[in-house]
């Protein structure tokens, strides 16, 4: 199972939202790029950085923060927030990032994603999928779709997607646990790399979703926080026996 500790940046900082609240913000470090080498030291071998101005203003708006992270830490990247064009998505692969995650656009207009495999490849775009009780939500989670997360998942399966972050905005930032159940339905359903993200908040957590064939977890405040070690956790789901 893959490790992703998560990076959420805003206004240049590293942070944490409570539920994708902007007014529920708790500032983690002043340096995304140094908290970047921190998990990277600590057997990170892949991140996930999130543009949260970004995803509010419908572009990239740390760059200096993600050019950063790039160029001093030596582990491959996913970004998410503000990916809005296939111009976005080439500037972010030309930065340095490895893959690009799509939401907003995914759900509004999915055949987008559909021209971004075809022109980028699978192993470059990744679906952002994140729901309040299994509906889709878009614009920085601040507004509800009418679209299901299972029926957007395999929309992206039929254009050609292989991997999906997952998020449970109900979870997300509160340390209660992610919603396992659902993201195990999710995988199974539609087949895909399901990466699960929001709620986790223990080693118990990690387990749960190890056992249930997740391929991935976004860790993020069980992190910040010291709830989940890094290196502990990279040696027991992430290393061969």
């Amino acid at each position: 199972m893959q490790l992703y500790p998560a990076i959420d940046m805003k206004g240049g900082k590293c942070v944490r939202l409570t539920q994708g609240h902007f007014d529920k913000v708790k500032v983690y470090g002043d340096s995304p790029a140094d908290m970047a080498r921190l998990w990277a030291g600590q057997g990170a071998s892949y991140l996930h950085l999130v543009d949260l101005d970004g995803a509010l203003a419908g572009h990239s708006v740390n760059e200096g923060a993600i050019r950063a992270i790039v160029e001093q830490v030596d582990v491959p990247v996913e970004l998410g927030g503000g990916l809005r064009s296939a111009e976005a998505v080439q500037y972010m692969l030309d930065l340095g990032v490895s893959r690009c995650i799509i939401g907003t656009k995914a759900a509004e207009r999915p055949e987008f994603i559909r021209e971004l495999v075809e022109q980028f490849g699978p192993e470059r775009i990744v679906a952002g999928v994140d729901a309040r009780d299994g509906m889709v939500a878009v614009d920085g989670w601040g507004r509800t779709s009418a679209v299901t997360a299972v029926d957007l998942c395999l929309k992206m399966k039929e254009y050609g997607v292989q991997h999906v972050v997952y998020t449970d905005i109900s979870r997300d930032g509160m340390l209660n646990g992610p919603n396992v159940a659902y993201t195990k339905m999710l995988a199974e359903k539609t087949g895909l790399n399901v990466i699960a993200s929001g709620g986790v908040s223990c080693m118990e957590d990690l387990d749960l979703l190890f056992g249930s064939g997740i391929s991935g977890v976004v860790i993020g405040k069980a992190l910040y926080e010291g709830k989940v070690s890094l290196e502990e956790a990279v040696k027991k789901f992430q290393q061969e026996p």
